[in-house]
């Protein structure tokens, strides 16, 4: 009976936990390795839009609340991000939303994830040149 007891509860909690999703605090976008929360209310003026800085390959994982690179959990891949001029992009940048910009301010560094660094350009260089490297080294020792 005890037995039957305990099964019966981790069989609820396993159901209960299985089925969740995150509600976010707030729309962010993450760029250069920082958090920014977006200002959906606060229009940027297109004279005041600098240059292009980079854009949203990511979305945050709403079941896991998960993200790497430049990431969002409310825009979708291919969301630009501009500088704005006068402002320093570690304090604010803007992200272009509805057919205009919106202000994002800078909150927090942004966690650490593994993705960071596998999908990091030179990184990539890097295991490329030292295969070339050690491809290099055996074919010479063979001979």
């Amino acid at each position: 009976m005890r037995k039957a007891a305990v099964l019966t509860l981790f069989f609820i909690f396993f159901i209960a936990s299985s089925v969740h999703a995150l509600n976010w605090a707030y729309p962010f976008v993450v760029w250069d390795g920082k958090i920014y929360e977006v200002m959906l209310e606060e229009k940027v003026e297109e004279w005041d839009i600098g240059k292009f800085i980079g854009k949203v390959k990511v979305e945050a994982d709403d079941m896991t609340g998960e993200y790497y690179g430049d990431a969002s959990n409310f825009f979708k891949k291919g969301t630009k991000y501009f500088e704005i001029k006068g402002i320093p992009t570690s304090t604010a940048i803007a992200v272009e939303h509805d057919g205009h910009w919106v202000k994002a301010v800078y909150m927090e560094k942004a966690p650490f994830h593994p993705m960071n660094i596998l999908t990091n350009k030179l990184f990539i260089a890097l295991i490329v040149i030292g295969m070339i490297g050690a491809g290099v080294y055996y074919m010479k020792k063979r001979k």
